[in-house]
């Protein structure tokens, strides 16, 4: 199916023309680079080193590239990167704050098919996602890098376990599923599974769905990774970054009104082709912000949905062999879906849930999770959350309740992410009806990392009109949420 953005925007709407105050034009535009070859002050962010684009002119000074993307979470990042591969475009990507300063570096990193369901509209997408992710690895390794040291991988396997035989019956089921959709899935018993984890204790009534090509990435060492092969382009004229520099309206032409750029607190950058909004839980404000004063009747509902996750340094009490994740987190998932308020009842008691996850990463830290619970923009630490997390991972691990978490007082870190949240599930991946030059690639929730590849590889195949390997429209915005 061949599909691109002004053909969207031509059958579904009217472009929307715009005129008044709400105007803004920049006339001057530099060269990207000028004559002097770009360079990348650097600076640190948590474990890896982000830069920014240095600009030789001036603060204020206005740039043109083919694609702009706001956002540089890990779909913002690989979506520079697919434009950057798959055609000859010049790209940029602009963030108010750092890579991995969102949901994206507080993910524990699962590539998984386990809590997928077939047939569902997220269910291709994850398929391809999952299958660029295993490609990536391999040409990782075939140029004689380790793909475990580069993004952090392992193909770990996945056990989704349960303990009670209404869970045990939901996981054979489930096996049964995944096995007719062609995946490799075993359903494996409580008596079985303490071959495979020791440390884990289901009873005898529970029992795990096993899928062994399910895999897990870190987040820091993958977008470390990505931002060095986008920022091989820079000298080429064709990548920069705009960090600390947040986006505050759009630039409209005077004449048609159509989108014809940004403008950020220091720069204004314009688009030929396409400007993608990608930033995750800010994507609804964002354009709230951006579309004041506009007749669009547009309401994307993206909010964020806060998380915690508990990383254990050095933890060497017991090791974990895969990933792990309790059955009932997928009924979490979906449930206590509403971000908004319930008379009678505090918001605190209303939307928080907790369901085990738990994994190793790359250098032996143990990372338990997760929590999920509406409260706005907060990224504060709620330390009776944190021990919740703690707790529920010993009623599956028989050796933490035998520990203090005050032990590990010295050797712990809560990391905070606020997922990109969409009251249907579904993330919101396409044009804007009305504006085609802008779309979205947001409210992934907490399947950003797992879905990132697939996602630019639908974006970038819309801007350039190629066939889609998947079909978009369970994630288009048309018939969604226009007002």
């Amino acid at each position: 199916m061949a599909i691109s953005i002004s053909n969207i925007s031509h059958l579904a709407f009217q472009s929307v023309s715009f005129h008044g105050k709400n105007n803004i034009q920049f006339r001057r535009r530099n060269n990207i680079y000028g004559s002097r070859p770009i360079r990348f002050p650097t600076y640190s962010v948590g474990n890896i080193s982000t830069t920014k684009a240095s600009s030789p002119v001036n603060a204020s000074s206005s740039f043109e590239f083919d694609v702009v993307i706001i956002g540089a979470g890990i779909i913002g990042l690989t979506l520079a990167r697919q434009f950057l591969l798959e055609s000859d475009l010049s790209v940029a990507v602009v963030d108010a704050a750092v890579p991995c300063s969102g949901a994206t570096g507080a993910g524990q990193g699962y590539i998984w098919m386990a809590h997928k369901t077939p047939g569902s509209d997220l269910w291709e997408l994850a398929v391809r996602s999952q299958k660029l992710w295993k490609m990536l690895a391999e040409s990782i390794q075939n140029e004689g890098l380790c793909p475990l040291e580069t993004l952090g991988w392992k193909r770990t396997g996945s056990l989704l376990v349960g303990r009670t035989l209404e869970e045990s019956k939901m996981l054979r089921d489930k096996v049964t599923r995944l096995a007719e959709a062609g995946l490799e899935v075993d359903y494996i018993s409580g008596h079985s599974l303490v071959l495979k984890e020791p440390a884990l204790d289901v009873g005898k009534e529970g029992g795990a769905a096993f899928l062994r090509e399910d895999s897990q990435l870190d987040a820091l060492r993958t977008v470390a990774f990505i931002e060095k092969g986008n920022r091989n382009f820079a000298s080429k004229g064709r990548y920069a970054e705009f960090y600390h520099d947040p986006v505050i309206s759009l630039v409209r032409s005077g004449s048609t009104g159509e989108v014809e750029g940004i403008r950020t607190s220091k720069n204004t950058l314009y688009s030929k082709k396409a400007i993608v909004v990608a930033a995750g839980s800010w994507s609804g404000s964002l354009m709230e912000d951006l579309l004041k004063g506009s007749n669009v009747g547009l309401d994307i509902p993206v909010k964020p949905r806060k998380g915690h996750l508990l990383v254990v340094e050095n933890f060497n009490c017991f090791c974990l062999n895969h990933g792990l994740m309790e059955v009932g987190y997928v009924n979490h998932q979906a449930a206590l879906h509403s971000p908004y308020s319930v008379p009678g009842v505090t918001d605190h008691e209303q939307n928080l849930s907790i369901s085990m996850t738990a994994t190793m990463d790359p250098v032996g830290n143990l990372v338990l999770g997760s929590s999920r619970q509406f409260s706005g923009f907060s990224t504060e630490v709620d330390p009776s959350i944190v021990n919740r997390i703690w707790v529920r991972a010993g009623e599956f691990f028989p050796a933490l309740r035998e520990i203090s978490l005050n032990d590990f007082s010295e050797g712990r870190r809560v990391r905070i992410g606020l997922r990109p949240y969409v009251p249907d599930g579904r993330p919101i991946i396409g044009p804007v009806p009305g504006m085609p030059k802008v779309l979205f690639a947001t409210g992934h929730e907490g399947g950003g990392l797992s879905l990132a590849l697939g996602t630019a590889e639908m974006i970038t195949d819309m801007v350039l009109g190629n066939t889609l390997k998947v079909d978009c429209a369970p994630f288009l915005v048309e018939n969604r949420f226009f007002k």
